[in-house]
Parts: structure tokens; sequence; C-alpha cells
């Protein structure tokens, strides 16, 4: 799979930045042309991942999220957003549907809305050294043909 674009971008982990990072990826995501559906999906899992590590990962410390885009010959979009924060215990059960560990105020469905916008969904974590989603989508726009 020859790679045909790419990005990078490191932001703060601040609630005001969710929007940011899921524009600036959807602008990126634009390049290949989707369908509005397709851009759709890709800045709703890109918002929930990135909510995820500003959320979770940090906490009440200030920390940086990492994420790269790329585009890759016959339109798959491969996005990836990385923490280095507090990272997952238990990615099994972080999964799962309705699980959360930070109280009341969170419905626990972030992995599940990413899965379900997603073609692919990959997590990688490490306690004490942060987690790394990789959001995977097929794109259908000029890059496919």
């Amino acid at each position: 799979m020859q790679k045909i674009n790419f990005m990078k971008l490191t932001i703060p982990a601040k609630s005001v930045n969710e929007g940011f990072s899921r524009a600036a990826t959807a602008a990126f995501a634009a390049l290949a042309d989707p369908t509005v559906e397709e851009l759709s999906d890709v800045k709703t899992a890109v918002s929930e991942a990135v909510t995820n590590c500003i959320v979770h990962a940090y906490g009440e410390t200030d920390g940086l999220i990492y994420i790269d885009a790329a585009l890759y010959e016959g339109g798959t979009l491969k996005i990836r957003i990385k923490d280095r924060g507090c990272g997952i215990p238990d990615v099994a059960k972080a999964r799962e549907a309705l699980y959360t560990t930070a109280g009341d105020e969170r419905s626990g469905l972030g992995f599940t809305v990413m899965e379900s916008f997603s073609d692919k969904l990959s997590v990688r974590s490490a306690v004490g050294r942060g987690t790394a989603v990789t959001i995977t989508k097929f794109l259908k726009g000029k890059a496919a043909k």
C-alpha cells in the first residue's frame, strides 16, 4: 500500500482543541473527495478519540495529543491519535459498551462509537506510558480510483 499524503498535528489536551482536531483531520481527509457520510464518520471517530485523551489520559494534568494521518492509494485513510497519559490497564474491558472509569457523567461509549464509525479500529496501550488509537476508513472518493 503506497502512501500518497500525510499530516502530523500536536495539540495540548484541552477541550477547546477537540473541535480543531476534528476540523483539521476532516480537512485532510477531504483531499480524497470522500462522501459526506464518510467525512462525517471520520469527524465523529476522531472527536471521540481526542475526547478520550482529554478526559481519561491526562485527567487534571497537562499533556499533548499527537495526531498522524495518512492517505494511501486505493482510498485507505489511517488516523492515529496518541497520548502519553496514564494508559489503559485492560483494553478489552475499556472497549466494552457502557464501561467507564470517569463516573456517572460519562456514558462509556467512546470506543463503541469510534468502532461503529470506522472500518477498523486498533487500540494499543501501556499503563503509565499512554494509548494509541488507530482509525482506518476506506474512502470511495477520488483517491480510491
